[in-house]
Order: structure tokens, then sequence, then C-alpha cells
């Protein structure tokens, strides 16, 4: 019996070493790796057996540094008191505008010199740095002794976060180039897909066109130097690790910019907390109130009233503006908005979502050129005027960078697109201008200020009535023109689910259970 019993433990040690050799040499007892299938071919994603086709996972945008997410929805766009200035230029009319990202505060003094700096080291160019920098001679007035700001309010430290002002609507545009390109490459660097100290370096030898593009790295025209962690990206069938990663990996940010009027206008008025979703699932949803139409972007409650609970408000300034003729700030001992001038960006209560100094302050720049009854004739989703539609410049077989490393485009031809049928024109800022149907024409400087070079202004400033700090209210300036009350921020388009990361688009239900019983 004992040997026996020893016999059988024997044979148990002697199979318990072979499935474990087994298991280490990949043989019989080996997991088959699972890939995700195509569900129209059935063929294999990143499968090294397949054919080599790389699917990244499926992943949400992320929010880019200094956004905040904005949900969309439709809204009542224009007017929202009396028309005072009886110009007529913001007829209500109801849009629809889809979710995006906004600059949670105007950009600052320290965030536009940053600006001027990498431009300073990477170029080296006077010219380049004079077209970049903001007019300080905005603040000087015949009556006035301004005369500090033109030397204090942009360099000195004290007003570092307080909104860059002299800024043109071209100047802001080309900053949002710049940043998309400067938060792209570092979000490479954080993530080893790209050697930092060697692109830096790139860049203190002033390289000027070698510097980072983030369209000229997805088209490999700018040959970045690879970090570590490019290797993640390598090829499944090939084993070949590539130069740059494409933007189907979801690393990539999309473009800052300017937001359109429609965004920058619905975003002021902070409608999500009319419809509170406190537990945010599929099944818990607002009410979809649309008929509390509000006045000033920090209202708290469907009432359109400041929320009682913060009884500390009461005689409180919400933003920044003046008051009445020659009262910028109130009596001494007792400032009610507490700034003459602009005030730091983070300065009174941000509204619904988030979004500091939506009215006061500063005028901000938007991106759409300014025609007076566009409310009414433009289209009632994502609103904008202001499109010149171009193409990749092609002309030598290849894309091409320019001197500042941007890739090239041209504008489109009308014979390239005459066949079209939902546009006909490349060139559509004009756009029902002069024709038989509108009857409309604009002589910049002959007949009337606007132009196809006159851009939007939303917001009021801490130089205007209390008029002006209804979202509904806009006016123009020409876009190389600027004003020591005008600053901007940045968007940018969010792709995918329109109710932010966590959720799904469309109403998803349970899939319903087949009766297969044989009858």
């Amino acid at each position: 019996m004992k040997n026996l019993f020893l016999l059988k433990i024997t044979v148990s040690t002697l199979c318990g070493a072979l499935l474990l050799t087994s298991c280490k040499n990949g043989s019989i007892f080996k997991k088959k790796n699972k890939y995700e299938k195509s569900t129209n071919t059935g063929w294999t994603y990143n499968d090294p057996t397949g054919s080599g086709f790389r699917v990244s996972k499926e992943q949400q945008q992320k929010t880019g540094p200094g956004l905040v997410f904005v949900q969309g929805g439709t809204f009542k766009m224009g007017a929202t008191e009396e028309d005072v200035m009886r110009d007529g230029n913001n007829i209500p009319r109801r849009v629809t505008v889809a979710s995006f990202y906004m600059d949670e505060t105007e950009v600052a003094n320290v965030h536009y010199r940053e600006y001027l700096f990498w431009l300073n080291k990477v170029f080296q160019d006077t010219a380049i740095i004079n077209h970049a920098l903001p007019d300080t001679l905005c603040w000087r007035s015949e009556l006035a002794y301004n005369e500090p700001y033109v030397e204090y309010y942009f360099r000195h430290p004290s007003y570092n976060y307080y909104p860059v002002v002299g800024v043109t609507w071209k100047q802001a545009y080309d900053y949002c180039l710049w940043r998309t390109d400067r938060v792209n490459e570092n979000i490479l660097w954080d993530k080893g897909i790209t050697n930092k100290k060697a692109e830096m370096q790139k860049q203190l030898q002033g390289g000027g066109q070698e510097n980072f593009n983030t369209k000229a790295y997805l088209l490999g025209e700018y040959q970045a130097t690879p970090g570590k962690s490019i290797k993640n990206y390598k090829d499944p069938v090939t084993k070949q690790v590539p130069t740059n990663i494409s933007f189907e990996e979801g690393v990539i940010l999309p473009d800052y910019r300017l937001p359109t009027e429609a965004e920058w206008e619905y975003a002021a008025y902070g409608y999500i907390n009319q419809n509170p979703n406190p537990r945010r699932t599929e099944k818990r949803r607002g009410e979809e109130l649309t008929a509390n139409q509000q006045v000033y972007p920090w209202n708290q409650n469907v009432n359109g009233l400041r929320d009682a609970r913060h009884g500390t408000w009461q005689g409180q300034f919400l933003a920044n503006f003046k008051r009445g003729a020659g009262d910028n700030m109130g009596v001494a001992g007792g400032l009610n908005d507490r700034a003459a001038i602009p005030g730091p960006i983070k300065a009174f209560y941000p509204n619904g979502f988030g979004l500091f100094n939506m009215a006061g302050n500063v005028s901000e720049w938007v991106a759409d050129v300014y025609r007076p009854l566009t409310p009414t004739d433009g289209d009632d989703f994502n609103y904008y005027r202001g499109n010149k539609f171009q193409r990749m410049d092609m002309s030598t077989g290849k894309p091409e960078r320019d001197s500042l490393g941007r890739i090239k485009y041209r504008d489109e031809t009308d014979e390239e697109v005459k066949n079209r049928r939902n546009y006909q024109k490349g060139y559509v800022i004009d756009y029902l201008d002069g024709d038989s149907l509108s009857g409309v024409q604009y002589g910049y400087g002959i007949t009337t200020l606007i132009g196809d070079k006159t851009r939007v202004l939303k917001g009021g400033s801490w130089n205007d009535r209390a008029y002006w700090l209804s979202p509904g209210t806009r006016r123009f300036l020409e876009e190389d023109q600027s004003s020591s009350t005008i600053g901007f921020r940045c968007a940018m388009t969010r792709y995918g689910s329109q109710e932010g990361n966590g959720f799904k688009t469309g109403n998803w239900f349970q899939k319903r259970k087949q009766n297969n019983r044989k009858r």
C-alpha cells in the first residue's frame, strides 16, 4: 500500500511538471490570442497573421489644456433686451450648437508673452516678432493720462493673469495656430513618442521651418526625433517602427481656434444649469427647458434670479463693467467691481459651464465676419459666416511647408467646385451680398464700415455699460484693428459623444431576447 501511495504521488508530480512545461513552452495549453474582427469582412485588426490593418482602441477625446467642455444644444440666439441701439443686428432666432470646448478664461498677458518668447527663440526674426506684438498704444487717449498702461499693462508681473488686449483678430487667429502645435508637441513629448531633448535642441538652434507643426508631422513632412515609446505603434506584420504616428491613434488633439459667434453666445448663457442632471446616467435626463431665456450669463436657476443660497451675493457686482458715466468702479471704501481696468481672468463668478468673464472685463473676438442681419439667413445648425474654402497646395506633387513651417494651402477655385451640390463657390464670406435675393451691397469705406474683413465682437468690457453685458449683443471691428477693451479666448471642436466623455451618442436600449423555441 505504501509503495502504491508513493507511485500515485510520483505520477501526479510528473503530470504537474509536464503541465507547467507545456504552458511555458506555449504548447497545447496556450490560450489563443483574440483580435478584434471587422464586422463587415471578418478580417482581424492588429493581427500579425492577418492583413496588418492597425486600428487603435476606441477612445474618447481628451480635454486640452485650459479648456472646459461645453455641452451643445438649442437656444434662441440674438437680442434678449430692447434694441436700444436701434441697429437691428441681432434678430432672435433659434439655432443649434454642437458640443465643443472653450477656454475657461480669456487669454492672459503671461500666455501671450509665452507665445512671443517662443517666436523669438525659434525664428530670431524681428519682422515675425513685431507682427505678433500687441499694440500697447491702444491705451492712449487725447484727454486721459493712461501712459503708464502703455509701458506696464502687458509686461508688469502684477498684470500676469489679466487679459491681453491690443491684439487684432489676425493676431488672435495666429495665436490659436501656434497653441495647437505647442500643445500637440508637448503631448508627444510626454508620451515618449518624440524625443524632447532633441526636439528642444532644434528650437534652440532657431531652425525656423524646422519647428514642429501638427499637420506637417501627420503628413510626414516634419521628421521628429523618435522617442522610446514610438515602438508601441509598429506595424503588426512587418514589425517596422513608424517615423510618425497617425491621427487615427487618437493622441493628437484637434485644432485650437477662435469660437464662432453662435458658440460664444451659447456658452456665455450657461443654460445647462436650467436642465440639471445630477446623476448623469442614461435613464435620468434634464427637463429640456427652453422657455427660460436669460439676459446675463450668471443666472443660477430656472427663474433667472440669483441663487438664494448665496446670500453674500446681495449687492455684489458679478461682472467688471462701467456702471454709468464717470463711474468705473464705485466709491472709495465701497468699490463695486473693484477693477478700474480689466481684472484678473478668474475674478468674478463663473457661469453654468464654468466659464469666467463671459460678460464684462474685455469684449472678445470671435471667428465670424460681421453682417447686420446674418442670424435671419444663416444655417440653423452650427451657424457661422466667414468660410473661405481651401485645399492643400499640391502644385509640386506633394505637401509643402512655408517659411513658418506650416503646410501650404490654396483657395479653391469656382471651376473646381462648380458641379458640387452643397456649394459652388470657394469664397463665400460675401454669400448673399449684393445679389437679387438680398439686394444688399457693402462698399467698405464708401457706403459703410462693414466689409469682408470686419469681424464680430461679443460681450461687454470694463469700459461698457450694462447693456453690452448680455451675450446677445454684438458689435464689429476690422480684423487688423485692436483696442484696450478687446481680448479673446480659444475654442476646440468636440468629436464623439455630444454629452461628453462617458456617454454614448444616441439612445441605446436593451437588446430584445428572441424566442427560439420550436413550434
